[in-house]
């Protein structure tokens, strides 16, 4: 039996070539199924932005609220004021120093001076609807240049509507050292013009209708100008001015 040939595959150098599989690096693994490792990548950290603070708008809320409130109080306030001014139209009342007389003006041993005055006070007021209740607390008071010469009270009572009252009040003092202040006094009595001042502070309580308000303060100050000081010797009031104010 002839002996079978054997045929043994050439290599053609022009048939296409199958991909063979990549190269690995040496160090470098592969999976299990063959893939090839994962690459490395650059991770970049996330920024978060802050939560906006609540604190401020919670404050700018309250005070918008409280700006709000505030007006809102002085509008209601105006028109109060603006309903009771037409209603109750109210006048501003009026004082005056109609007398003075002099008990006691004389010069101690230790220089001290010691002064009784009795003061003719008019009150007047003249509204239709608001009535005054002069309380306890009040202070009435004379002073020449600068220094007190006596002091008293009112008396507390309650005036009507369009009522005048005429009041005499007793006032005392004493001044410590008083040279100076009698050298001055024996200048202004050869003018025939000695300048007092009279000053007065009462609490009061206004009553509107049959409403009583706050406690307020009338202040009243009185620019007297006299013929003289001479203890038991009627004052002569050559001039008299009062200004009043009022506060809480």
């Amino acid at each position: 039996m002839a002996d079978q040939q054997r045929i043994h595959p050439v290599h053609d150098p022009e048939a296409p070539q199958k991909p063979t599989a990549p190269l690995v690096p040496p160090g470098s693994s592969m999976s299990d199924k063959g893939d090839p490792p994962p690459r490395f990548r650059r991770t970049i950290p996330l920024s978060y932005s802050p939560p906006p603070k609540r604190s401020r708008s919670c404050c700018r809320k309250c005070l918008c609220w409280t700006v709000c409130l505030l007006l809102l109080q002085i509008i209601v306030i105006a028109i109060l004021a603006a309903a009771v001014y037409f209603v109750f139209q109210p006048k501003i009342p009026k004082y005056s120093v109609d007398g003075m007389r002099i008990t006691q003006f004389n010069l101690s041993t230790d220089n001290s001076l010691y002064a009784a005055f009795n003061v003719k006070i008019t009150a007047r007021n003249p509204n239709k609807k608001i009535g005054i209740y002069y309380r306890g607390g009040s202070h009435i008071s004379v002073w020449y240049s600068g220094d007190q010469l006596c002091q008293g009270a009112l008396p507390e009572f309650y005036q009507g509507h369009r009522n005048t009252t005429v009041m005499e009040v007793g006032l005392t003092g004493e001044t410590q050292d008083a040279t100076g202040l009698l050298q001055s006094l024996q200048a202004d009595k050869q003018t025939g013009s000695v300048p007092l001042n009279l000053r007065v502070k009462v609490p009061v309580r206004i009553k509107i209708g049959s409403v009583k308000l706050m406690k307020w303060k009338f202040v009243v100050k009185c620019k007297l100008l006299v013929d003289t000081l001479a203890a038991d010797n009627e004052i002569k009031i050559k001039s008299s001015s009062c200004k009043f104010r009022f506060r809480l």
